[in-house]
This record gives C-alpha cells, sequence and structure tokens, in this order.
C-alpha cells in the first residue's frame, strides 16, 4: 500500500535546526495573513460569472504554460494537451485524456516550482492523498470532479478560501471593463490593470487595428497624435474609475527615452499609415514608455515594467498554438543607461512610481539594486516566471536586500492564470522569505526581534503599500 501523500510542514526551511526552528515562527506569524495580489492574470469573468471551474483537464492542464512547457519538452504534442490550434486542426477534446497523460507524466515536475505549487494545491485544496501517476489518474479524475461539483469550490467560494483580500487582473486598454463595473457594484475586491502594449507598441502587427479600437472605446479620434494621448489618457482614467491602481507593460528592452513632440507628432503620422521602418517603431515604443510615466506621474497609476522576455521563441509553436503557450525566453538586459532618461525625469517625482521586473539575473545586484537604493519612485518587483521558485527567491534576496534593503522591494505577487494556484505560490513566497530572515538573524545580520515586522512586511504589507492599495479597506467575498 502506498504511503499517503502529504505536505512536509517544514518544506523551504533550512535543515540546519536553529535556522529551521526560527523559520518555523517566523513564517507562523505571517502564514494565516490575507493575500494581497497586485498583478496576475486571472480572468475578471472567472470571478463575476462564478461559474464552476469545469474538469481537472482544463482547470490545472490546459491553460497552464507551466505545464505545457514541460511536458512538451518531454515529447508530449501540445495537440494532445488540448491547446486548440490556430488552423482548426484536431487537438485532444476529452478532458479524461487530457489527464490521463498529464498524470503519467507528474514525475516530470520533481524539484520544480510547478511541482510544489501542484502538490499544495491538490493536497491542501483538493484533498488528494496519492501522488498522480498513469495507475491513479481515473481515480483522481473522478475526486477532482466531485470536488469542483461542491458550491465550496466556486470561484467566489475560493475566493474566500484562498484568503485573498484584493485580485488585480491584466487587462487590454481596449478592454471595454463591463464585467468589472459588476464586480465594483457587488462590492467585490478585484480590480482592472490598464495594460496597453498594443496600443503602444507599433512593432506589433496588431498595432493599427488596436488604436482604432482604443478610439472607439475613449471616444476621441486618433487621427493624429495629440488625439491619441488624450484616447489614452481617457482609457486610463476609465480604469482608475473602475478600481485600478497600476499600469503593466512588457517590452524586449529597458530602453525609455521620450522624443520632442514635433518628432513624436510626425513618427506617429506615418505609422499610423502603415508605413515606418522597424527602427521607428522600436523608437515609437520607447517613446510611449516614456509618454506612460509621464502619466503615471500626473494620475498616479502605478507603473510595472517587464523586461527581457524575447516572445514566441518558437516560430512553429507560435504558428500553430499563437502566443502565451510557454515559448518564451530570457535575455540578457541592460538597465542602467537604458533607464536613464526616464529615472532622470520621473525617479525623484512624488506621485510617480516604478516596479521593475527582470529575467537576467546577473543585473539584480550590479544594476538594479543600486538603481532602487536611491531613486525614490523605484521598487524592485519579485522574481519573475523562470525564477518565480524557491531557489530564484534566495538568489534574488541575496543579491538585492544588502543594497535595496527590504523596504525598496514590493513584496510578492503570483502573476498566474492558474486560479487555484494562487495560495501555493504566496505560501512558497512566504516561506523562502522567513527562513531567509532566519538565515540572516542567525549570522548576526538582523536583530531576532526585527525579523518578524520585515516577515509580514515581505508576505503582505509591501505589496499594499507599494501598489497603492493602503487606503482601500479589505472586502469580504
Amino acid at each position: 500500500m502506498n504511503a499517503r501523500w502529504t505536505l512536509d510542514p517544514d518544506r523551504c526551511f533550512d535543515p540546519e535546526p536553529r535556522q529551521r526552528d526560527l523559520a518555523r515562527r517566523l513564517y507562523q506569524g505571517v502564514a494565516d495573513l490575507p493575500l494581497v495580489c497586485p498583478h496576475g492574470h486571472v480572468a475578471p469573468s472567472l470571478i463575476a460569472d462564478d461559474a464552476p471551474l469545469g474538469d481537472p483537464a482544463s482547470m490545472l492542464v490546459v491553460p497552464d504554460h507551466y505545464v505545457v512547457r514541460m511536458l512538451y519538452s518531454q515529447g508530449v504534442p501540445m495537440e494532445d494537451l488540448g491547446l486548440a490550434r490556430r488552423d482548426g486542426g484536431t487537438s485532444e477534446t476529452d478532458p479524461r485524456a487530457i489527464w490521463r497523460r498529464f498524470c503519467a507524466h507528474f514525475h516530470l515536475f520533481a524539484g520544480t516550482p510547478t511541482g510544489l505549487w501542484l502538490k499544495h494545491e491538490l493536497v491542501e485544496l483538493f484533498g488528494v492523498e496519492e501522488r498522480p501517476s498513469a495507475a491513479n489518474a481515473d481515480a483522481l479524475y473522478d475526486h477532482l470532479v466531485e470536488r469542483l461539483a461542491l458550491p465550496d469550490y466556486r470561484p467566489r467560494a475560493l475566493f474566500a478560501r484562498l484568503g485573498i483580500e484584493v485580485l488585480s487582473t491584466t487587462d487590454a486598454a481596449t478592454d471595454a471593463l463591463d464585467t468589472h463595473e459588476r464586480l465594483q457594484a457587488e462590492g467585490l475586491p478585484v480590480r482592472p490593470t490598464f495594460r496597453p502594449d498594443a496600443v503602444i507598441d507599433p512593432s506589433r502587427d496588431d498595432w493599427v487595428p488596436s488604436v482604432a479600437l482604443l478610439a472607439e472605446r475613449s471616444g476621441e479620434g486618433v487621427d493624429d497624435y495629440a488625439g491619441y494621448l488624450r484616447a489614452l489618457r481617457a482609457r486610463r482614467e476609465a480604469f482608475r474609475a473602475a478600481g485600478a491602481t497600476a499600469t503593466d507593460h512588457a517590452a524586449l528592452t529597458a530602453e525609455v527615452e521620450g522624443l520632442d513632440e514635433g518628432e513624436a507628432a510626425r513618427l506617429y503620422d506615418r505609422l499610423h499609415r502603415g508605413e515606418g521602418s522597424p527602427d521607428e517603431r522600436r523608437r515609437f515604443a520607447s517613446h510611449m514608455l516614456f509618454e506612460m510615466a509621464r502619466m503615471s506621474a500626473d494620475d498616479g497609476l502605478v507603473m510595472q515594467l517587464h523586461v527581457g522576455s524575447l516572445r514566441n521563441h518558437h516560430d512553429a509553436v507560435y504558428r500553430r498554438f499563437g502566443p502565451d503557450v510557454g515559448c518564451d525566453i530570457p535575455v540578457a538586459t541592460e538597465w542602467t543607461r537604458a533607464l536613464r532618461p526616464l529615472l532622470n525625469a520621473f525617479g525623484a517625482h512624488p506621485n510617480y512610481r516604478l516596479v521593475l521586473f527582470t529575467l537576467d539575473e546577473s543585473t539584480l545586484g550590479r544594476e538594479l539594486a543600486p538603481l532602487a537604493g536611491h531613486y525614490p519612485a523605484l521598487r524592485l518587483g519579485p522574481p519573475w516566471w523562470f525564477f518565480d521558485s524557491v531557489l530564484g527567491m534566495e538568489r534574488f534576496l541575496d543579491a538585492v536586500v544588502e543594497t535595496a534593503g527590504v523596504y525598496n522591494l514590493a513584496g510578492f505577487n503570483d502573476d498566474t492564470r492558474a486560479y487555484p494556484s494562487i495560495r501555493a505560490r504566496h505560501d512558497v513566497w512566504r516561506r523562502v522569505s522567513a527562513n531567509w530572515l532566519a538565515g540572516r538573524v542567525l549570522r548576526g545580520l538582523i536583530d531576532e526581534d526585527v525579523a518578524p515586522e520585515l516577515a509580514r512586511a515581505l508576505a503582505y504589507d509591501l505589496a499594499r503599500t507599494t501598489y497603492r492599495l493602503e487606503g482601500a479597506t479589505p472586502t469580504a467575498a
């Protein structure tokens, strides 16, 4: 008989007894704090509609690019995992068959953060007592289907069970926001985040039609550059009215430099007509990030900048399945020179806040920590994507705290589409940061009586203050 599958209560803690004991105590002080989720990709309609989460495959496998990526790397076709093809070709539609493939390959996630998250949510949230395998796939599927049919597993009930205090979604600048208006009217603490990439980056194939939709949504003409800026400001104001406190931007490089108004207007006219060279498109996108910073200094929306992902690296997968299926790869990034124009303009502005995320760990101690340790507007976002892991978090804290301190960090955000995994992701961060603090206490680098306050800051307080949620009254789901 197989041993019952359980969670190690000391997971993520150092095995050295003194550090482990202190880490336990620090973690216990923050383990049950509410979850502040200021950046993520859960669809607002999931909460608004409150429909059942569906079957185990559509909940845990198909939408999770961490899962799909690993299985694909071991030869499992994406069609067999239920991903829809752009050309209408055949993909698996039987959720039980998809689940069987996932369980048969569950061993691939050993030692990965995905494995840690999945185990936490399966054991803690869904009461699974056996490690998934080919042998028990059908029994686990039936168990999960039974749980998912219960009222306690509907999205709004889970909102409360997961302990979420506030959840921010990520929404295109051209989204209608009617779902968020419904949520706000019902008093649910779900906020939009303004994501304008499609309307400010003319290197994208969809830029021209996205700008046309921007005009429709804003009610402003976009035939010239001045109207285009008015349309962007109008949409930002609509997001603020729907509860937004932040914007989000993705870029390959950290190059952000403004153009003079005349040159920006001339470039916009060319690009809006479908003209312009690749270099002109790059320069305009860089300029528009600068303009987004200017607007954030005006309206107070916190600006998030995620840099260093070469999107859709695998051409064949992108052609067949589209974006966001796990084929994005980190690239080296330079920050100090690239951000100098922006930080000289707004880095000390009292109303401006910039949260930086990187996929280039080599820059954490060399560039990002010194920048955050000087500019009042700057905060460092937590380890992102490939580095949202136990060792990635430890490396991050090692690299930045000595130079930037704890209070120039942005706390934690889960950055996930996988709704049931949210608590698991926060739990890993709380455990790792408690263990890291315990190690510093035992080396005499942090006073023991200060460590609980720092653990709370990393788990909860910093996210609220960074994203300007401190004035928001927590609302029960």
